[in-house]
């Protein structure tokens, strides 16, 4: 087994992305770079005198309709998909700046930022990384919604929604540490009823929605198919909660169930799983394990 799979990663070189946010429907511009080895993710508004906030548990905002991060009044809104494919690219550094408080929706999916970063190169750093490796159940239940983690072999999920026709019932299961993601989640897009249009937006949310970067449905079907996947829909739940639990501040070595959890579910179980230090622990090294996240090993370059 290579020791370089279990030090932590970094950008090989800056990336840039310029959109609009999903919900503010704002412009955006960010970037994405290199990080010191033990530094985490952390979040710049560049627009606001380079705040910056921590992308932890500790830091989540109200979550409903996507997840934000918020420190001293300053925000950060819809960070799951971009968290999302830094945890699935193996990504354990990075600075984040954005000029606006969302950050850009871009197809709805996360495969641009995978794109994106296997084009940029990923760096291995000389610090070994920290495995937070569950050691007891931790169970969030919410009428007929659920979601929990147990302790389990490199880090496994399994998903479960019910949605109104056409969506229904489907399942997912995936073990991040076998190189899926990229393929297998990263092009999931997230999606939304046409019947819900109006009412969200009077909330003041999907601003930024168009059948571009979502897809949009209604009792009689897809609006703007075809589907990347027959079960594009449950995909895209598993890539939202892989960025939410990436808010745990390491990459996990456990079991997650969901079954019709969101946001709020998702965030709930990494404040009650930090919450409780007996459900845990710090490892540096996954033991008898092959390489995590083996589908980046190619693009790897030495610090």
């Amino acid at each position: 087994m290579s020791d370089a799979a279990h030090l932590e990663h970094t950008l090989a070189a800056p990336i840039e992305f310029t959109g609009i946010g999903l919900h503010s429907g704002a412009p955006v511009h960010m970037r994405l770079l290199p990080a010191t080895a033990g530094s985490g993710i952390i979040f710049r508004r560049t627009d606001l005198d380079n705040f910056e906030i921590g992308a932890t548990g500790r830091n989540v905002a109200k979550v409903s309709y996507a997840t934000s991060l918020m420190r001293k009044g300053v925000l950060i809104s819809t960070t799951e998909h971009l968290l999302s494919a830094l945890i699935g690219m193996g990504i354990d550094n990075v600075i984040i700046e954005l000029d606006n408080l969302e950050l850009p929706i871009l197809d709805g999916s996360a495969l641009p930022y995978v794109e994106a970063l296997r084009q940029a190169g990923i760096k291995i750093q000389r610090r070994r990384r920290e495995y937070l490796r569950i050691l007891k159940p931790v169970e969030v239940r919410e009428n007929d919604k659920f979601i929990a983690v147990y302790p389990g072999e490199g880090y496994s999920i399994s998903y479960d929604i019910d949605f109104p026709r056409p969506i229904g019932r489907s399942g997912f299961e995936l073990d991040l540490t076998q190189g899926a993601y990229g393929s297998q989640i990263a092009p999931a897009r997230t999606f939304g009823f046409r019947e819900d249009e109006q009412r969200l937006r009077d909330m003041g949310l999907i601003r930024g929605v168009c059948e571009q970067n979502a897809i949009v449905l209604s009792s009689d079907g897809i609006q703007n198919g075809p589907l990347r996947f027959g079960d594009e829909f449950v995909r895209h739940k598993v890539l939202d909660l892989i960025g939410d639990l990436a808010l745990a501040g390491h990459h996990i070595l456990g079991r997650v169930v969901a079954e019709r959890a969101g946001h709020a579910m998702h965030t709930t179980l990494v404040s009650r799983l930090l919450r409780d230090r007996s459900a845990w622990e710090l490892i540096t090294v996954a033991p008898q394990r092959r390489p995590v996240y083996p589908a980046v090993a190619a693009s790897l370059a030495t610090a």
